[in-house]
């Protein structure tokens, strides 16, 4: 099925963010006194799989957690309560030539083999109408440099990793979320942040061998199973440090 599309300068997208950014991106995002923060999850390790048949394996790195070997996903964010800072009063762009790439490829996924679902937009149905003009379909992206910006935006993701595992560990980040349940959330000082990015761009060298991390969900079902397969495991609650996509349960805080 084709989705039609046509910006219909709501703001909505523009409002509340957590916007996918590289390491550059995030520098300028930092550097102008916006908040950056990183969300990290879990991802069990596929027995026997080779990093291509690994489906997490281009998006993240080796860790362990107690006595099993996991993979971390680890993501710089812009964020921003209320209305982005470059948010202008009618509703365009204020920044719109150095916006970052995430927002250049919007309402498209950064994430490759995500089926597309209007669904899970802001976007009000107006902007959806067959009138509009063709967006994707199942087998591809109709514009040409969206599909340019899309492949630049996650290539760069890739090509970070390897930056996002030692930048997590100049910063002591060592908490995510069980995959599947939520993300951790790690909201970053602005100059904390350069400093850390400052310091690995001028060679700093991450501890040999992989990190030790803790798991972290809201359940209490998840929580034993994690303790039980001998990992690190800790209950949280939603909130601030923690999005999860389940309601709180009861559960021993130990772990």
């Amino acid at each position: 099925m084709t989705v039609h599309f046509s910006c219909t300068q709501c703001g909505k997208c523009c409002h509340d963010l957590r916007l996918t950014l590289s390491a550059e991106e995030a520098a300028v995002w930092a550097g102008n006194g916006h908040t950056v923060q990183i969300l990290s999850e879990a991802l069990p390790v596929v027995p026997g799989a080779a990093d291509g048949d690994d489906p997490g394996a281009g998006r993240s790195f080796a860790a362990v957690s107690g006595e099993m070997p996991i993979r971390i996903a680890a993501t710089l964010v812009a964020y921003h309560g209320g209305a982005c800072p470059h948010l202008l009063p009618d509703m365009r762009c204020g920044n719109y030539a150095a916006r970052p790439r995430i927002c250049r490829i919007y309402p498209l996924d950064r994430l490759a083999g995500m089926r597309f679902e209007t669904r899970g937009k802001v976007c009000p149905p107006e902007a959806w109408e067959e009138r509009h003009p063709p967006l994707i379909d199942d087998a591809r992206i109709f514009d040409p440099e969206a599909v340019a910006v899309l492949a630049q935006h996650r290539e760069i993701a890739r090509r970070e990793v390897p930056l996002m595992a030692a930048l997590c560990r100049k910063l002591g980040i060592g908490a995510a979320a069980f995959a599947g349940e939520g993300l951790a959330v790690h909201t970053l000082e602005p100059a904390a942040l350069l400093d850390a990015l400052h310091e690995l761009a001028c060679g700093f060298a991450a501890p040999d061998g992989p990190a030790r991390w803790t798991i972290v969900t809201n359940r209490a079902a998840t929580f034993a199973m994690l303790a039980g397969a001998g990992c690190d495991a800790g209950m949280v609650t939603r909130g601030t440090g923690y999005l999860g996509s389940f309601p709180d349960e009861p559960g021993d805080m130990s772990g």
